[in-house]
């Protein structure tokens, strides 16, 4: 076919080259768009000019743009052939609680001319609630237990409705704890130095972990692998309960263990939010994710660092 004829001969080149749109740069978009450089061309939504220069240094064309703020968004339309949205709901305050309206403004935007070819979104594993320990495939029916579990629901639920609206092969991936020795927390040292106490054996929960280099590929690999509306559990394949883990890292780290407590006391010993996460309990079962984007995931070391309960 003549070029002026061919979609792709007419085009000039810096078009007819992969173009990715990471929404939500932050830790893990970086990691993906070093792992995607020279490859692609990158693109990152920013609200904050600050971060302008720190995302030219990485590759990265910043655009300026708010998810809170609709119209700011009118520009990434027909912008991006993938797009990686990792950017969080708000948080609370706002009057419909379980809405995710950051989300919808995005994939209306992102309608507004061609769509993407694919759309990978980062969740969390929070969307299951308690499992009692089960193991849990992504067939699992969703029962979120916090505010903001619900939000991430929402979230899901119109990227599905865009990805078949729009036809586009989106796929959600649902992320447990990240651990990495270069991230800010991605390791437990400073709360086994402070003595934070776990549940006692009876009472403990199973936790979930996924190594940030490893949570990289696999969002990366859902863009150009993953089928039309999939769900991935992005997890590693640990199964450990959250004190053996914590007993597991204070003796590769030679540190002390940490106390155990009963339940029925921990409210009275720690945080809210670290107790909602003992307030839950499954384990990911992670065969799609290996499967269907071929992936090899790593055991946690010292040496690949330790993931942080939180």
């Amino acid at each position: 076919m003549p070029s002026n004829q061919s979609p792709l001969g007419a085009l000039p080149a810096r078009f007819r080259r992969e173009r990715v749109l990471i929404v939500g740069c932050g830790d893990i978009g970086l990691r993906v768009a070093r792992g995607l450089q020279g490859r692609v061309a990158l693109r990152a939504l920013t609200s904050s000019p600050g971060r302008a220069a720190e995302l030219r240094g990485q590759g990265i064309v910043p655009l300026q743009g708010n998810l809170d703020q609709p119209a700011s968004l009118r520009r990434l339309a027909g912008l991006a052939t993938r797009v990686l949205h990792l950017a969080p709901p708000p948080g609370e305050g706002q009057t419909q609680w379980w809405r995710d309206p950051r989300t919808v403004a995005l994939l209306r935007a992102l309608r507004l001319r061609s769509a993407p070819r694919s759309l990978a979104y980062g969740s969390t594993s929070g969307v299951y609630g308690d499992c009692a320990g089960a193991r849990v495939d992504e067939t699992r029916a969703v029962r979120p237990a916090t505010p903001r579990a619900q939000r991430r629901v929402d979230a899901e639920k119109a990227v599905r409705h865009f990805g078949r609206a729009a036809h586009v092969r989106a796929s959600i991936l649902r992320i447990p704890g990240i651990y990495a020795p270069d991230r800010e927390g991605g390791t437990p040292r400073e709360r086994l130095r402070k003595g934070t106490p776990v549940l006692q054996a009876r009472d403990d929960v199973y936790t979930n972990h996924i190594h940030a280099d490893d949570l990289a590929r696999a969002l990366s690999a859902a863009l150009w692998r993953g089928k039309p509306q999939r769900v991935f559990n992005a997890s590693d394949d640990t199964e450990l309960k959250m004190g053996d883990y914590f007993d597991l890292a204070a003796d590769l780290y030679g540190l002390p263990r940490p106390p155990r407590i009963a339940r029925a006391t921990a409210q009275d010993e720690l945080p809210l939010v670290l107790l909602s996460f003992m307030g839950e309990s499954r384990r990911l079962d992670n065969a799609r994710l290996k499967k269907e984007l071929r992936l090899r995931l790593r055991y946690p070391t010292v040496e690949s660092g330790l993931l942080p309960i939180r």
